[in-house]
Formats: C-alpha cells, sequence, structure tokens
C-alpha cells in the first residue's frame, strides 16, 4: 500500500512538473508590419490561429479565406496573427511596407500581421521556436512545412494543433474548433 501511495505521490509530481514546463504564446513580444509592438499576453482568452503568409505563393489566395474567417469570429474571443516568411521559394521577397499594402490591397486583410520573420533554420523567430519545440509548446515537435501552415493556441496560448498549409482556414475541423464543437 505504501508503495502505491509514493508511485501515485510521483506521479503527480512529474505531471504538474511537466505542466509547469509548458509554455504560452502570451509571453511573447514581436513587432508588427508598421513596426509596432504587439503583445501576445493582450490576447489572453481569444483563441489564435497563428499563420505563416507570403505574397508569391501558389496558396497566397488563402488570404482571402483567412480574412472571412477572421470577419465571422473576430467577435467571439478568436483572432488571427499573421507571420510574413521568406523562407520557401523566396515567395515573401518585399518589406514590410510592400507586404502591408499587397495584404491591404488585393485581399483587404484587417486581422494582425506581424513584421517579416524567419519560420525555420537557423535564425528561427523565437515564437515559431515555440511553436515547433514540444520542449516548449508541451504538445508536439513540428516543422513549418511551407507557407501558410496553421498553428491553433487555445484561450490560455497553450498550443493545440498544427495544421498543414493546404487546408483552407474554412476548413470544417478549424471552424468546428473555433466554434467549440
Amino acid at each position: 500500500m505504501r508503495n502505491l501511495f509514493i508511485a501515485t505521490l510521483l506521479f503527480f509530481s512529474i505531471t504538474l512538473n511537466a505542466q509547469s514546463m509548458k509554455q504560452s504564446i502570451h509571453q511573447f513580444k514581436v513587432t508588427d508590419l508598421y513596426g509596432n509592438e504587439f503583445d501576445f499576453s493582450t490576447l489572453k482568452g481569444k483563441k489564435i490561429m497563428l499563420v505563416n503568409t507570403a505574397s508569391e505563393c501558389g496558396l497566397t489566395p488563402q488570404y482571402e479565406q483567412l480574412q472571412a474567417v477572421y470577419e465571422k469570429y473576430k467577435n467571439q474571443n478568436f483572432v488571427i496573427v499573421g507571420f510574413p516568411a521568406n523562407n520557401f521559394g523566396a515567395q515573401e521577397p518585399g518589406s514590410n511596407e510592400q507586404i502591408a499594402d499587397f495584404c491591404k490591397k488585393n485581399y483587404g486583410v484587417t486581422f494582425p500581421m506581424m513584421g517579416k520573420i524567419s519560420v525555420k533554420g537557423d535564425d528561427m523567430n523565437q515564437v515559431y521556436q515555440f511553436l515547433t519545440q514540444k520542449s516548449k509548446n508541451g504538445l508536439e515537435d513540428s516543422e513549418v512545412l511551407w507557407n501558410f501552415q496553421k498553428y491553433l493556441l487555445d484561450e490560455n496560448g497553450f498550443l493545440v494543433k498544427v495544421v498543414h498549409p493546404k487546408t483552407l482556414p474554412n476548413d470544417e475541423e478549424i471552424l468546428n474548433w473555433i466554434e467549440g464543437k
């Protein structure tokens, strides 16, 4: 009986320790396309879809669905955050100003867009280090496969799902997650 008690105590200790090591997106501050600080802690209580974007990619038309999903759910504790990146086929060559103009002019993007970063390699941005490393996000190791890969984070800023780049933002699985189904 005593061994069972000790084993149970050890199990709960390990479980609590693992939970305390899990990090949240809310710890990060980044710079948006306009040079302003963006503090993820301001998103506490909201579900977040984080997506790496590119202006010259075959998947670029996903901006249209991203904007539509954002418009539909932005008043329901949901936000999309875009991170332009030039890591795949040099498909985001522009400056932050050019990216902002492109997004606004071609897709009417109003969801928060951050300054251009790297989402893989030696210069990977700290946010993407968090998203792709189980030791930091507590869920899984992943690799950014291409432009428009989506990361879904819950209201507490914890990673809950990695979504393939070709899966559209208005996919039923994503919409069900947003709606809590």
